[in-house]
This record gives C-alpha cells, structure tokens and sequence, in this order.
C-alpha cells in the first residue's frame, strides 16, 4: 500500500515539494494530496532574480542556503525542462553609482566566486556598456556583470511543477484544511488521514497550527510588483536582469513585458487590496532607468503576502510533537531561491528517512516554534 502524504499550500515550498515527491527516486511509491484555496499566495504574485551571491546579510546560514538554492534552481530547469519563459540564465547586473562601491562589490564577487562556481562569468561594467546589455535603459549606471544570475516567473514555475507531479502521483484539491487538537487533518468532507503532512502555508502557519498549541514567530509582509508593456527589442528575451543601488529590481522579460518589483510593507498585513501608493512607487523607481515609461505602460499589478520571522531567516523542519508533520516558513524575499531546495530536502527526508542535520542551512526550529 503507498504512503499517503499531504502538502497544505501550493506555493513555492509546496510545489517543489510535489515534484519532488514525484520525481526522486521512491516518489512512485507515495500518494501526495496537495491543499491550497489558492488566495494571497506569495509565489503566484512573484517574479524575481536569481542572485544570491553578492547580498552582504550576515547570516551565514541563509547565504549557504540562497547560494545552493541557486544552484538547485539550475539543475530543476533542466530536469523538469523549464522554458525560458519560466526561468533564464540571463545573467545580473548589480549597479553602484560610487566608485569605491563599486570595487568593494567587485572584490566581494571575486571572493564569493571561489565557493560558488555557480557564479558564471563576472565583469565590471561601465553605464555604457550596462545600456548596451539592457538597451531598454535611458539612464544606465555602472555595474558589476554575473552571469550566472537568473530570471523567473514564479506564477509559471509554480504551475508547470504541479503540472508534471500531476501526471505521476499528485492530486491537487482547491480547498481550505485546518487541524483538530489531536492533529488530525480537516477538509471540507470530513477528517482525511495521512502518513505525513508538509505544512508550507507561508504567514498563515501561526493561524494552522493554533489549535495543535503551537506559536510561530512568523509575520506577513505584503509585497506588490508591476507588469510594464516595453518596447520589444530582438534580443529582450536574453537582456541581463537589473538590481539598482537604491531602487526596485528592473526584470526584462521576452515579449516586450518589464516587471518592476517589489514593495515591502510591513503594516499591511494579508490586506490584498492593490495600493496606489506603491503603483506609483515601483513605477517612480522604473522611470529612474527608463524615462519614457508612464501609468499608460502597466498592464498589470500584483499583490501577494511573504512571511518573515523576527530574524528575517527561513525555517523548516520536523515537528518535534508531531512528528510526522513537516514544516517551512519565513522565506520572505527570497523564497524563489531558497524554496525549491527547501522542498527538495522535506521531500527526500519523507522519501529516505533519518534525521538530517540542516544545521548548516538555518538556525534550530525552537527558535521560531513554542
């Protein structure tokens, strides 16, 4: 008889998850049941870079998990055979207008190089030639080149994930879930069993597991980008993606689509009401680099809820009173990098077995569960 597992959110954690429940070695031999009502989910509100590499957080642990995040993002494009449309290695450009900063920036990528490989290729650039890689910009800066940065459409991966663990062992149900005080799982028709359950629902952890006499140190952070109509240039499609000093990131798609994005507001809680205020924000920051855009250009606006703890750091893990429930939250801005890794590793613990040691990866779950 197959085990029997549950995954109750089908964002970024969730869904990769699912694949690789259905992907990795043994998955055949599991039945996964995925719960998502589909409302305020961060991921399907998200379209990022991938670039880890020169972020100067001092957490240790999360760099370690960003940068293998990456490099698992590289791996799941071929394997799961992404479109471009999905996720590209265009390469990033990281601006400074101050020339010492911009050296620092340099030598910081020189050094991170030797234990990331990952990286590519890295070069300084002067505002000339950063217009010549993004002819999109009318008022370039100098920056530093990595080739190995990437672009990527949340929304699209989310669903192309679910899409392919559908066809082998996946059910996806639209529906709200909650837990009796015994831990059991609810559904609209009545209690469901399982043998384990992935609990990846980003700031509404606290609400889920309230009843099992759990706290969680998470928070909502409400985060909204826009959609832009540029023109469409030939080579668009392959143009660097662009992180200002100072501004919101400036990510070419194919097609003569620009995303600018995102804001953090930290007082909006799970309002998922499009504000003008940050409208007008993200398109005052897009004008910045390209002067001719104007409110005529947006096609459309996002808005999705992150979840962040009191450190800003991502959690996962088992469970310690119940140990077949499994559980990830806090990935806040970077959870298209640090997601699919996360769900690779929950999936495989449920797959494999054991007890591995994430220590290097993240800080102990009592820190964020009481």
């Amino acid at each position: 008889m197959n085990k029997k597992v549950a995954i109750i959110g089908g964002g970024i954690v969730g869904a990769s998850a699912a694949y690789y429940l259905s992907s990795l070695p043994g998955g055949s031999q599991i039945d996964v049941t995925l719960f998502d009502e589909g409302a305020g989910q961060a991921t399907k509100a998200a379209a990022g870079i991938i670039s880890p590499w020169l972020s100067k957080r001092r957490n240790q642990q999360w760099y370690q998990l960003a940068k293998d995040g990456a490099t698992t993002l590289m791996t799941l494009a071929r394997r799961a055979n992404l479109s471009t449309d999905i996720y590209q290695q265009t390469g990033t450009i990281i601006t400074r207008t101050n020339e010492k900063d911009l050296h620092d920036l340099y030598v910081l990528a020189q050094k991170r190089h030797e234990e990331a490989p990952d990286m590519g290729e890295i070069e300084r650039l002067t505002a000339e030639e950063v217009k010549a890689c993004i002819p999109l910009l009318t008022n370039p800066q100098p920056g530093i080149y990595v080739s190995g940065g990437a672009r990527i459409d949340g929304e699209a991966l989310v669903s192309e994930l679910l899409a392919q663990a559908q066809q082998v062992n996946l059910t996806v149900k639209h529906q709200q879930v909650t837990f009796d005080h015994q831990g059991h799982l609810l559904s609209p028709t009545g209690p469901q069993r399982f043998d384990n359950v992935i609990i990846a629902v980003g700031p509404w952890l606290n609400e889920l597991v309230e009843p099992l006499g759990i706290k969680v140190a998470v928070r909502p952070q409400k985060g909204q980008l826009i959609e832009l109509s540029v023109p469409d240039y030939e080579s668009q499609e392959n143009m660097p993606v662009l992180m200002p000093e100072g501004e919101r990131d400036f990510i070419p798609f194919g097609h003569g689509k620009l995303i600018v994005g995102a804001t953090h507001d930290d007082e909006a809680g799970f309002n998922l009401t499009v504000t003008p205020e940050a409208t007008q924000d993200l398109l005052s920051s897009a004008t910045q680099f390209a002067n001719y855009l104007t409110q005529d250009n947006i096609t459309r606006t996002k808005v999705g809820t992150r979840a962040y703890t009191p450190d800003f750091a991502p959690f996962f893990g088992r469970l310690k009173a119940y140990p077949q429930m499994l559980v990830a939250s806090g990935l806040g801005a970077s959870g298209l990098t640090t997601g699919p890794l996360i769900g690779r590793l929950l999936a495989g613990t449920l797959i494999y077995g054991g007890t591995p040691d994430w220590s290097n990866y993240e800080k102990p779950l009592t820190n964020y569960l009481s």
